[in-house]
């Protein structure tokens, strides 16, 4: 049995923000799962944050991927 553990690499409570990042990460050959969920009991009970999780093994990648994306959007 081939068990995979899958680790949050990026979240917001945006679904486009979350879309975007998921398609670079893509891009560049790391399968993603988007997680939705509840935000903690201080917000909206209808407010979710949004989760993309990828393979450990794709931890580092995908965090050199974002840094690289954020670090250009600042510009």
């Amino acid at each position: 049995m081939n068990a995979s553990t899958r680790v949050s690499v990026y979240e917001s409570s945006s679904p486009q923000e979350i879309q975007l990042m998921k398609s670079k990460l893509e891009d560049a050959g790391i399968k993603c799962d988007v997680e939705n969920s509840y935000l903690s009991f201080l917000s909206t009970p209808t407010a979710t944050h949004i989760f993309i999780k990828v393979d450990l093994r794709d931890e580092k990648r995908a965090f050199e991927i974002i840094d690289e994306y954020l670090k250009s959007s600042q510009n």
